[in-house]
């Protein structure tokens, strides 16, 4: 096959420009990689939101420049890490351990005690997730997020036909942040 130039069963030949930058997304969105967690976003001027919850649907798009066999990629190991970190954030209270008004106060394993925006707050310790991130919004859960999966997936994030990586955070129908990471040109 000359290259640049595609046959479909010696039927008919169709050119195409090469330089052009072409690429496929793989998305991931399902009800079962849904965690319901409360949180506490905090404001720069040391006011916060009051302790809330919501069920949190995160979404997962790869983007590659390559869909042929040679590169297809599981999307099974994808919903795996996906479910992994629904099941560890599912029913929590996430907490921005490196929140500039963030005090631990007791952590003995069981029960957390901190205070935030001069509020002080006991809960048990086992119904805590704390984040290594400076607060609790859509943005950061969405950054938070990625992290741990890239962390989980390793390599496979990496692989030279992956463009790009990017998690949305929808927090309520309509309303959330994404982070995105451009793995390659």
């Amino acid at each position: 096959m000359t290259e640049g130039v595609l046959s479909f069963s010696g039927v008919a030949s169709l050119c195409y420009d090469v330089s052009m930058l072409e690429s496929y997304e793989i998305r991931i969105r399902k009800d079962a990689l849904k965690f319901a967690a409360s949180h506490m976003t905090v404001f720069p001027d040391g006011s916060k939101e009051s302790l809330h919850g919501h069920n949190y649907v995160p979404s997962l798009t790869v983007r590659v420049r390559d869909a042929s066999f040679e590169s297809t990629i599981p999307f099974s190991r994808l919903k795996a890490g996906m479910r992994r970190i629904a099941a560890a954030w599912d029913e929590k209270v996430l907490v921005a351990i490196r929140n500039p008004f963030h005090e631990t106060l007791r952590d003995d394993g069981r029960e957390f005690e901190f205070r935030l925006c001069g509020k002080r707050y006991v809960l048990p310790a086992d119904e805590v997730v704390r984040l290594d991130t400076d607060n609790i919004s859509c943005e950061t859960l969405a950054r938070t997020y990625f992290d741990l999966l890239e962390a989980e997936l390793g390599t496979e994030l990496h692989a030279d036909n992956i463009l790009s990586v990017a998690v949305y955070i929808e927090e309520t129908p309509g309303q959330g942040a994404a982070f995105e990471r451009v793995m390659s040109p």
